[in-house]
């Protein structure tokens, strides 16, 4: 799939640019804070319903506007016609509306899983080096990219979650007895915990065992290095032997060990008035060899692991039967000219490619296709690009 046409109404520092869009290789070359990114962002947004770059919907709408509009055609591919246009109108402090190919939907999340990209950035950097939140949150996002409708589930999850902790904050600080009543109700939500958990941590285990082997060769394809990129699911719960992909008896087990743990944990939980077990506590270690990446790698093999794990995430997407767009915002500046010319050489046959960068000459010569000039909110295709389909 590739989009080919792009317009942005009061997103960011555009008020209003339309820009066409082609298969193959885009670079966006221009000065830190003229607006490459925006374009890109804005892409990755339709197909994520959030940026990579802040929590909140507020500061994607250009100051002094009340609302920002995304909308994009998307094509199926290369021998497949097929057009639709999304949008997606950003309201701030209230909820956003969706439209499929101009007419409205129920819910934004209506249109996930039309359009797919991997999108790379510097701040991808913390999934290596960051916190256990970071890794989470890469590994969700594999994971409703792969299957859209656990975006569904993900959210039930953080709703159930949060639920629970009101309960348990409630009981906050009985290190005795729980009522009868109270003791009940919490087997209730942890019954909901389980189940919901369950199938977010059976498509998190998938996920990352199907991830590895792509994400372990492009680190191979990109870093030179002896080392090989490994990764492995660290849970608070003791967890079954699993095959892979876990089918229904494995979520019941699953589902079985998160409750057994929550008994176990509960006196904690209680006296806590948090929840302690679950996939939001989990985490992802990342190693290269034998030593853990973070607090061990260097920079630039953390820099070529985090970019490995979402190369990885692409390959990943492509043996499922999608073409994702994918994304490299301002990546090439940070490596050196071997890294540069092995990337390029790995990315320089996704069917759509969008690359930003402060320097054109970062770019290697052979992703060869459209070059964009952008400067002051304005978008300049150079005439020494040239289109690549």
């Amino acid at each position: 799939m590739y989009v080919d046409h792009l317009q942005l109404v009061d997103f960011r520092s555009y008020e209003h640019v339309e820009l066409p869009l082609h298969r193959g290789v885009t670079v966006f070359v221009g000065a830190n804070g003229q607006g490459k990114t925006n374009l890109v962002e804005a892409v990755d947004y339709l197909a994520s319903l959030g940026s990579h770059r802040v929590s909140s919907d507020a500061p994607l709408v250009r100051a002094g506007a009340e609302q920002a509009i995304v909308r994009a055609r998307v094509r199926a591919g290369a021998e497949d016609d097929r057009a639709v246009v999304l949008e997606v109108e950003i309201n701030p402090g209230r909820a956003n509306r969706a439209r499929l190919n101009r007419s409205p939907v129920p819910r934004p999340r209506e249109l996930l899983g039309i359009l797919r990209t991997v999108l790379f950035a510097p701040d991808d950097l913390a999934i290596v080096k960051g916190d256990p939140a970071e890794r989470r949150r890469f590994l969700d996002a594999v994971v409703t990219t792969r299957w859209p409708r656990l975006a569904g589930v993900r959210g039930d999850y953080d709703r159930i979650l949060r639920q629970r902790n009101t309960l348990l904050k409630s009981l906050g600080g009985r290190r005795g007895q729980v009522t009868a009543e109270a003791a009940a109700t919490l087997d209730v939500w942890n019954d909901h915990l389980a189940r919901v958990g369950s199938e977010l941590l059976q498509a998190r285990l998938d996920t990352l065992a199907e991830l590895m082997p792509y994400a372990s060769q492009a680190y191979a394809d990109i870093a030179p290095s002896n080392n090989v990129a490994l990764a492995e699911y660290r849970s608070r719960v003791e967890l079954p032997e699993l095959d892979h992909p876990i089918g229904d008896t494995g979520r019941a087990a699953l589902a079985e060990a998160l409750l057994a743990a929550m008994a176990e944990r509960r006196s904690d939980e209680v006296a806590r008035g948090v929840s302690l077990v679950g996939p939001h506590r989990d985490d992802v270690e990342l190693r290269l060899g034998d030593l853990p990446a973070k607090g061990y790698a260097s920079h630039g093999e953390s820099w070529s692991y985090a970019l490995s794990l979402k190369l990885g995430s692409f390959h990943l997407l492509q043996a499922d039967g999608v073409e994702p767009v994918l994304i490299l915002d301002d990546v090439f500046a940070e490596l050196d000219t071997t890294r540069r010319e092995r990337l390029a050489a790995s990315v320089a046959p996704a069917e759509q490619l969008l690359v930003t960068a402060a320097v054109a000459e970062d770019v290697p010569e052979q992703l060869v296709g459209v070059r964009c000039r952008v400067a002051d909110r304005t978008v300049t295709p150079d005439d020494q690009g040239h289109r690549s389909d």
